[in-house]
């Protein structure tokens, strides 16, 4: 069985207590098998903000994989910025800015968007695209395969546009034919699942909200994503659950599921 737990953009640094409680609670109950931190884990790129965020991971007790976001590259301090952006992400979530994860039931591939020169945008290269393709090539049937980068791939409302990961029109078709069910992303604070049309296989974006800061859009608290596959879930179906945070009861609960059909056959490579 596998239930992933999305949680992104936790801003260290702009976290709110007793949501970071909350979401603590949350990962106690529901025990994930794995923890996805889709980009934005601190505010400013501190080495105290990211020990805050590694000290919370630690509390978990689930493997993780983390990729940073546009808000884990130093925007003050530019020598950093310039020579080693990535140092205090390294320094907290190990060595690997694109980490993989291969097992039974899952093949998770992470893409980092992100890059010192731009503010906020963020761009998949030619061969970032083509070594996530490369990286589903044999895929089994029993996996649900995710890829995770920081920008959306879709969005819902037009003014949302403006954040589109550069180069995923070239990117979603290469991968859809590689056989990627879900590419999971943050950045805008906006949780939402969008099925993505046009492609030679179905094929989905998920997007989670903030997870635990006060930088909440006004009609969207916080929240997660919970994916469920396996014997987790109905034969054959990926259940996506997104829990908000409820002030009133200082707790996560369930507030919207999408059940899903990844479609099966051998990948394309």
């Amino acid at each position: 069985m596998s239930v992933v737990m999305q949680v992104s953009d936790p801003h260290f640094g702009t976290e709110q207590t007793q949501v970071v409680e909350a979401l603590a609670a949350l990962a106690q109950q529901q025990r994930p098998d794995l923890l996805l931190l889709s980009g934005d884990i601190t505010q400013r790129a501190r080495p105290a903000q990211f020990r805050a965020a590694r000290a919370f991971v630690d509390r978990l007790g689930v493997p993780v994989l983390a990729i940073p976001g546009n808000h884990g590259i130093p925007l003050f301090d530019l020598w950093t910025r310039w020579r080693h952006p990535y140092a205090h992400h390294l320094a907290a979530f190990g060595p690997d800015l694109e980490p993989v994860l291969n097992t039974a039931d899952l093949r998770v591939v992470c893409v980092n968007t992100t890059r010192p020169w731009r503010h906020k945008h963020g761009e998949v290269s030619a061969s970032q695209i083509d070594r996530v393709a490369r990286a589903f090539a044999g895929a089994g049937a029993a996996q649900l395969r995710l890829v995770v980068v920081h920008q959306p791939v879709a969005v819902k409302r037009a003014e949302d546009a403006v954040n589109l990961l550069r180069g995923a029109a070239n990117a979603l078709p290469r991968w859809a034919d590689a056989g990627v069910d879900l590419v999971l992303g943050g950045h805008i604070h906006l949780p939402y699942v969008l099925p993505l049309h046009g492609l030679a296989r179905p094929m989905w974006a998920v997007q989670a909200g903030t997870a635990v800061s006060s930088r909440v859009r006004r009609e969207a608290p916080n929240s997660v994503n919970l994916l469920r596959w396996g014997t987790a879930s109905a034969p054959g179906c990926c259940r996506i659950e997104q829990w908000d945070y409820s002030a009133d009861r200082q707790a996560f609960a369930q507030v919207a599921v999408t059940e899903l059909v990844p479609a099966r056959g051998s990948s394309a490579g």
